[in-house]
């Protein structure tokens, strides 16, 4: 980094960013200055602000913002904010550590749904010895991964690595396949959904995946199908996934997001014994990847 110096705000309503960040930032980039917006004394002088679930007016004050950014992969809310000037670019984390995250995440759910743990795990409270008979290659598993972005692509590669039937589907083909994983477009979504035993969503938030897991897209899956839901709450209907676990179609459902989060207490989430929940956890990238996000960026802008 150059002998700049920049001067950046916090602004989230449900983490500490400052406090997270701050001796991150005094420690790999000195020649930046991390505040809380109580600490700013000049809001003109206020280059960035790091942010990521932002107050509605956490924008407003800063009149000479070069850029905004995101803690981590997602930025909705960020882009959902009032006062998010548009003019401004919004850069998100794009670390190749939390892809591995989120792809470990996912080979271990889909494993826990093609090799039946959680009926292992039935069977142990009962002292029972239930070896099943069945065939278990991951070669006669179709996995489906829904999303093909900078996390889509590292789930979709590590699940083909374990030798399971990987396809891929996102709005236009990729620039770059991948490598033994079948890439499907929207125009071929029935044969997509068809085709998949388990269903991976790592879509983004925009207003065409809003609910977009819901009765009809359960219904097109293979009966027996299990869900692994890693993208955003807001994508998933929820009365239509307790239906089709209810009747059978689908096998179980893996949930690492959730509207709203956290979980309510007494949602039937949480006792459904078909259902994992984990607290979105599935991937998190390292302060330092993040500090290391913004002073890439920033450099840039000389």
């Amino acid at each position: 980094m150059t002998g700049q110096r920049w001067i950046g705000v916090v602004a989230c309503r449900a983490l500490n960013l400052k406090d997270r960040y701050g001796p991150v930032f005094a420690e790999l980039a000195p020649g930046i200055t991390l505040l809380r917006p109580e600490e700013v004394s000049d809001p003109e002088a206020v280059d960035f602000v790091l942010s990521w679930a932002p107050p509605d007016d956490a924008f407003a004050p800063y009149p000479n913002l070069r850029a905004i950014f995101s803690i981590a992969a997602g930025m909705d809310a960020i882009l959902a904010c009032p006062s998010r000037p548009s003019e401004v670019p919004v850069f998100r984390v794009e670390d190749p550590d939390q892809a591995l995250q989120m792809a470990g995440f996912a080979v271990f759910h889909v494993i826990w749904h093609h090799r039946k743990m959680r009926q292992h795990l039935a069977d142990q409270a009962r002292g029972l010895w239930n070896r099943p008979r069945t065939g278990r290659s991951p070669a006669q598993v179709r996995v489906g991964v829904m999303g093909l972005g900078f996390m889509g692509r590292a789930v979709a590669r590590g699940v083909a690595q374990l030798g399971y039937d990987v396809a891929s589907l996102s709005r236009s083909l990729p620039a770059r396949p991948e490598p033994g994983i079948a890439h499907l477009t929207d125009t071929d979504r029935g044969a997509f959904l068809a085709r998949s035993d388990i269903l991976i969503n790592v879509l983004p938030m925009t207003a065409a995946t809003r609910g977009l897991f819901d009765a009809d897209l359960f219904a097109a899956l293979p009966a027996g199908a299990a869900f692994i839901h890693l993208g955003r709450g807001a994508q998933l209907d929820e009365k239509a996934l307790l239906d089709a676990l209810e009747t059978d179609h689908l096998s179980g459902a893996s949930l690492d997001v959730f509207a709203p989060e956290p979980l309510t207490a007494g949602h039937p989430f949480w006792s459904h014994p078909r259902i994992l929940v984990t607290p979105h956890t599935a991937s998190e990238a390292e302060s330092a990847a993040t500090v290391n996000n913004v002073v890439t960026h920033l450099s840039a802008m000389g």
